[in-house]
């Protein structure tokens, strides 16, 4: 599988790709303007974006983040991720241990919220 050419396929917010014992893979896409929504896990994550440009927060402390960028995410670590750019900001994320059941797609945020409440 080619990684980057999945994410930038992807026009989900969220799909999971694989899941293992230890790990999952999941693609993301965010539209302009849109965020994955402040939160905090109790896994490892690790964000790879390889389109547009966003802004990161990591426990209030906010930095850019663009294609090319790795962001790593500590379990209890509370997180955002918003879409700064004019395009939709596509990114594969990693969280160890899995974190969504396996199969799992949101076309949308709300679709995640309300899956997730």
């Amino acid at each position: 599988m080619n990684i980057i050419n999945s994410a930038r396929e992807n026009n989900f917010f969220r799909q999971e790709l694989m899941t293992g014992e230890h790990s999952q893979v999941v693609v993301m896409s965010i539209p302009p303007g849109g965020e994955i929504g402040e939160e905090i896990h109790h896994v490892d994550q690790v964000l790879v974006f390889v389109d547009g440009e966003g802004e990161a927060t990591l426990n209030g402390q906010k930095s850019k983040v663009s294609a090319g960028d790795l962001t790593f995410v500590p379990a209890g670590t509370k997180h955002n991720f918003i879409n700064t750019g004019n395009k939709d900001l596509k990114l594969y994320t990693i969280y160890s241990p899995p974190e969504h059941k396996p199969g799992t797609i949101h076309k949308t945020k709300s679709e995640a919220d309300e899956a997730e409440h």
